[in-house]
């Protein structure tokens, strides 16, 4: 009987074990894929202020969201991503914008008060997504303000990419959806870079009050010398 139950107990740590590895093993990390951005060359190009940029509030979760046929979305659960998403979005369109604008005056917001920009960007990131039958769709509204913060340029989008299915060609099709939004906006840019600078106001002189005319003075008149007709006489 001990030989028959040792075969039975070695089985079964086997499929224990099978089991613990199973459980642990590591779930795969994704990250946007910024291309082939290189580093801008002129430091002395147009200034963009990038931000605030704003993600939609299901987009804040370290779990990669898979769009079902029904609409729903639920978390996949072989994969995540590798880091903050909405920080992974804010550093593409960084980088891109700068390569596409060839400028290193570049920053993402908030930065100092002595940054002053030639156009700031705000944007808002209403929807990243994708399924293994949905295609990655990415919706988003950028505002383009100039150098004295009134709005240049308004535009709301809704741009489409297709893949394979698989989870890393949803991430690639992700990251080729956003590229496509920084070279739109690189384009919207530009028509800014050479914005005539603003002339201080200068200050209004205060209106003069008109001066008050003086009284005349009263004449007196000029009393000439009598002439007497009488005669001298003499002794």
């Amino acid at each position: 009987m001990r030989l028959l139950r040792l075969p039975t107990i070695l089985l079964l740590t086997g499929l224990l074990g099978l089991v613990g590895c199973t459980a642990h093993q590591p779930v795969p990390l994704y990250q946007l894929d910024n291309g082939n951005a290189e580093i801008p060359s002129q430091t002395q190009g147009v200034s963009v202020l990038l931000g605030p940029v704003s993600v939609a509030d299901y987009l804040q979760r370290e779990s990669l969201l898979q769009r079902q046929n029904d609409g729903s979305l639920l978390a996949a659960d072989d994969a995540r991503w590798a880091g903050n998403l909405a920080g992974d979005i804010d550093q593409l369109l960084l980088r891109q914008l700068a390569w596409r604008l060839d400028s290193q005056r570049t920053v993402l917001a908030p930065t100092s008060a002595e940054f002053k920009p030639d156009v700031q960007v705000l944007l808002n990131i209403i929807r990243l997504d994708s399924g293994p039958s949905h295609p990655a769709v990415l919706e988003a509204q950028w505002r383009l303000l100039d150098r004295s913060g009134q709005l240049r340029d308004s535009h709301l989008l809704r741009l489409e990419e297709a893949h394979s299915g698989t989870t890393a060609d949803q991430v690639q099709a992700q990251s080729r959806l956003l590229r496509q939004l920084a070279q739109r906006l690189a384009a919207a840019i530009e028509p800014l870079r050479n914005q005539p600078i603003a002339e201080a106001p200068k200050p209004t002189p205060a209106p003069q009050r008109a001066a008050k005319p003086q009284a005349a003075e009263p004449k007196i008149p000029l009393v000439a010398p009598t002439r007497s007709s009488g005669e001298v006489l003499r002794f």
